[in-house]
């Protein structure tokens, strides 16, 4: 039974997005017997209405609304109002993800700690570690069905892949496979069948292999009666009373009137742009450089990963699209090691982009022959996709932009530059990745620049000490105790791994603790 809460009914916990984050949070709280009403600014998309096209897909789940760009990051001149490549829709970018799933390192929990102060960076420890996170990975990777975790088989090896290992081996590789995937590599135990090697993970799986919070924790959330989700909501401002405790949330309905929708406690899981941006739009005279931001660090730190892509090109075909598009990785690279002139590391992970994505963004605003022939070869063609752990930094930020949506909102500006540390990393996985393909005979390999960001964190980090961060180890929020971070943003550092696996363990911690603290009338 799908619920259905007054606006006025101020006991329910209001959750702002439906991804990894805020997704899985209302399944999780719902199950336990809080009431909850999800607002989600797009609309709902299940697998028979995923499209099978690239640009059309993209133009029927990726947010594109206004925002703008600073910095000098590559992706600011090529694609300047495009910063990141993420879903509006119910389940988030949970729809668009690869299903790379990889736990934290235990070292990344502390990378201050680990790498020491490095210069230009703001690095600071986790107020938890590896230990506190383990039983919270373990049950995040039952509930999205990880291979390689639980006795759950690998995926097999596509084309892609088999290209892929063969030269990481040549290299002296030891830590290659397929991954660890929220894809059902069987039909054994679950309740979504095999993946059926269609390729087109990034446009939504239409088989429901891949997991998304879209088909699985919003709809058994809705089934307790616990859950309202509330598409096509745009959430304009939280509001707070004269205590300066939060008291419910303004938004736009999908008729475009503003609606108020009283709550005892908000979630914030909007994605790394939109989350810092409410808080800094929701300023108050109380409040006045943003809700929960008298430390000043709303919107700071931004990380999207150090990432770049290598393709080979062969004698012989190679039809990289064919299969699952990310079942492959190399992990030899993640390790913390000085020694190769940065701190941290990377994971290589394979990649295949269809033909009109790849002409996209293969080299954004090139022509002539080098750039056509790559593309006439592109049957001929492996891919792989680089992921590292970047350098946080106060200066690398989303502040709000004079431009406003079509609410008249001010929108996120979000400005980068690489330090450093990640361009050092960038080009030693470029070297290392090129000479994977020219292990196997590439007849031509070669490095292509990073795309609208997919992996954003940061903003409003978790933080022990009130004045380094926006929230504490629960997520909750430094200033407001009824108001917490519940997505990507509250990364006090970026790790190398895909961080959807960690965003789904840290809402699953979240809500037990929430549930804790309602019950026990603290909060």
């Amino acid at each position: 039974m799908v619920a259905k809460f007054d606006l006025t009914d101020d006991s329910v916990v209001v959750i702002i997005g439906t991804g990894a984050g805020g997704g899985v949070l209302a399944n999780e709280l719902a199950q336990k017997g809080v009431k909850v009403v999800a607002l989600e600014a797009g609309g709902r998309y299940l697998p028979e209405d995923y499209i099978n096209d690239e640009w059309e897909s993209f133009s029927q789940l990726a947010w594109l609304d206004a925002r703008t760009t600073s910095g000098s990051w590559r992706v600011a001149k090529d694609f300047g109002g495009l910063p990141a490549w993420i879903v509006k829709a119910v389940g988030g970018t949970t729809t668009h993800w690869a299903g790379a799933s990889l736990r934290f390192q235990d070292h990344e929990w502390k990378a201050l700690t680990t790498y020491g102060a490095v210069e230009g960076a703001s690095l600071l420890d986790w107020p938890i570690d590896a230990a506190e996170m383990a039983p919270w990975y373990e049950k995040a990777e039952d509930k999205l069905g990880v291979t390689r975790t639980g006795n759950r088989p690998g995926l097999p090896g596509n084309n892609n892949y088999k290209v892929f290992e063969k030269g990481a081996l040549a290299l002296g590789y030891k830590e290659v496979s397929t991954g660890r995937m929220a894809i059902e590599s069987s039909n054994e135990n679950s309740s979504r069948i095999a993946c059926q090697q269609t390729g087109f993970c990034f446009q939504g799986c239409k088989w429901g292999a891949k997991w998304s919070a879209a088909y699985t924790d919003i709809p058994e959330g809705e089934a307790t009666g616990n859950l309202e989700v509330r598409e096509r909501s745009h959430v304009a401002k939280i509001l707070h009373n004269d205590e300066g405790k939060v008291t419910g949330v303004e938004y736009f309905d999908a008729e475009g009137n503003l609606q108020f929708q009283a709550a005892r406690i908000v979630c914030l899981a909007g994605n790394t742009f939109e989350s810092p941006r409410l808080l800094l739009n929701s300023a108050s005279s109380m409040f006045p450089n943003g809700l929960a931001n008298s430390s000043d660090q709303v919107g700071r730190n931004y990380m999207r990963h150090t990432t770049g892509s290598v393709y080979g090109i062969f004698d012989k075909p190679v039809k990289m699209w064919r299969g699952t598009t990310m079942a492959g990785i190399v992990q030899d690279e993640a390790r913390h090691d000085p020694s190769r002139g940065f701190v941290g590391g990377y994971e290589l992970e394979t990649l295949a982009l269809g033909l009109p994505f790849m002409a996209a963004f293969l080299n954004p605003g090139a022509w002539g022959r080098g750039f056509t022939t790559a593309l006439d070869h592109y049957e001929n063609m492996a891919g792989m996709w680089i992921v590292g752990e970047d350098m946080p930094q106060s200066t690398n930020r989303v502040t709000l932009s004079d431009a406003t949506d079509q609410y008249g909102l001010k929108v996120a500006n979000v400005h980068f530059d690489d330090h450093p540390n990640d361009v050092a990393m960038r080009n030693h996985a470029y070297k290392q990745g090129m000479a994977i393909y020219d292990a196997v005979g590439a007849t031509r390999s070669f490095p292509t620049p990073p795309y609208p960001s997919t992996h954003n964190l940061g903003t409003n980090r978790m933080s022990e000490r009130p004045e380094d961060g926006v929230c504490n180890k629960w997520g909750q929020t430094h200033d407001i105790a009824n108001l917490f971070i519940s997505d990507g943003s509250q990364f006090t550092t970026g790790a190398a791994e895909n961080p959807t696996l960690t965003i789904v363990a840290l809402a699953i911690r979240q809500a037990d603790h929430i549930a804790r603290e309602m019950a026990a009338g603290t909060i």
